[in-house]
């Protein structure tokens, strides 16, 4: 033990710890005395260059200094205190004969709690280190609550960061869904967009065919964003997939042999499909239709997507189709199916809203005319190159940012 310091001996758990710092062994031995009695461990330091060794070495609870001391004065002692490394809080009150505000503030700046004037009355001593246990109690609870909230927020970091590996498979996934960017049949050739807005969307395009020199195409937008659209485009992706022709919405059985289905009837099957057999809330807009690539013509319905684009070689851009309802919204829709012969060098361009819907920064919509200016500006790119630059160009419109939904595209051009 060092000259001038005494103990209390073991420390009972819950028990709170005091350091009593006084060149006055009577003051102290008479702290001491009340603050045992009252159920505190106490220690006892002579002067501040003593007491703040003792801190380096243990954690108290609570200081009681006097002011004037030889070596370190009761407020640098307070002072040096307040620099130990350590995350529990000490309280720390200084006992002192000075009632000057000048001497006070002095006090408080060093980073004293609280004051205690001599000579110390045991009422008033016990007063004061009750408001001490106050305060030390709840800087406990709120270091115990802000562990618990650091720890909360590993886990949940933990959690983001392999939701965030699922959501680049998933987004990989996706991909996968969407057949070639590009893909030549000879009489005409197909070139996809695909841009989510996050990892995932609701957004898909593709083709399949339908047998020599037959062709079917679609674009479709699921109502919503993230996991739970991707995962219906996903549903829906392999329903228009000729990986599985029994499977294909497009083509039915008749006499053993496989039939193709006109548009209207497949987005009927499709409508029924999400209504009666998924049952979800979600719905979702398309165009479907096809092609006979040997003679140029189209048949296709539109289904509360936005207007397929004809692009003419001559550089005439012609709204498409009347409309019509989503699908998986209302039991027993119909639609109207729209037929058209292609001319040589003509393109037919599908597009989801989140090209006609997106915002530049002063909040304004781009909108149909708006992405017709833009199809025009980019009339003499062909396939990927199109769809690249458009996608570039919307993007720059918006000023830069990430898109708010999805931004997908098929186009579809005829060499004849």
């Amino acid at each position: 033990m060092q000259a001038g310091i005494a103990t209390s001996g073991p420390v009972a758990d819950g028990q709170r710890r005091v350091l009593v710092v006084d060149d006055s062994r009577a003051q102290r031995v008479l702290l001491r005395a009340s603050l045992t009695r009252w159920g505190y461990a106490v220690a006892e330091a002579a002067t501040g260059d003593e007491a703040l060794a003792m801190c380096r070495r243990d954690q108290f609870d609570i200081v009681l200094s006097d002011w004037v001391m030889p070596g370190l004065s009761g407020p640098e002692f307070c002072r040096a205190y307040r620099q130990l490394p350590g995350e529990s809080y000490g309280y720390f009150i200084l006992l002192t004969s000075k009632s000057d505000k000048e001497e006070v503030a002095l006090g408080l700046d060093a980073g004293a709690d609280d004051f205690l004037s001599k000579p110390v009355t045991p009422a008033e001593l016990h007063a004061r280190m009750r408001a001490g246990e106050r305060l030390i109690g709840m800087q406990r609870e709120l270091r115990d609550k802000n562990r618990q909230l650091g720890a909360a927020l590993d886990e949940l970091r933990g959690v983001h960061d392999s939701l965030d590996r699922d959501l680049i498979e998933a987004r990989r996934l996706q991909q996968s869904l969407v057949r070639d960017r590009h893909h030549d049949f000879g009489p005409a050739a197909i070139s996809l967009l695909l841009r989510p807005s996050g990892h995932v969307g609701g957004d898909l395009g593709g083709y399949f065919p339908l047998g020599p020199h037959r062709l079917a195409f679609f674009s479709l937008d699921v109502s919503g964003h993230g996991v739970a659209s991707a995962m219906m485009a996903a549903r829906l992706a392999g329903m228009l997939s000729s990986s599985f022709a029994d499977g294909n919405v497009a083509l039915a059985y008749d006499s053993g042999a496989l039939r193709v289905l006109p548009p209207e009837c497949v987005v009927d099957r499709l409508n029924r499909l999400v209504l009666e057999v998924m049952q979800v809330d979600q719905y979702f807009t398309c165009v479907y239709g096809d092609a006979d690539l040997r003679a140029g013509r189209i048949r296709m319905v539109q289904a509360g997507h936005p207007h397929p684009l004809l692009l003419r070689p001559s550089g005439q851009v012609q709204r498409l189709g009347d409309g019509g309802l989503p699908v998986g919204l209302v039991p027993g829709a119909t639609w109207d199916r729209l037929d058209l012969t292609l001319t040589p060098g003509d393109r037919l361009f599908l597009m989801t809203d989140g090209l006609t819907e997106c915002r530049n920064p002063q909040g304004d919509e781009l909108g149909e005319d708006g992405l017709i200016a833009l199809v025009r500006r980019n009339l003499m790119l062909q396939g990927e190159n199109f769809l690249d630059a458009l996608q570039w160009d919307v993007e720059d419109w918006a000023g830069g940012t990430d898109p708010a939904d999805d931004m997908s595209g098929l186009l579809l051009a005829w060499r004849g």
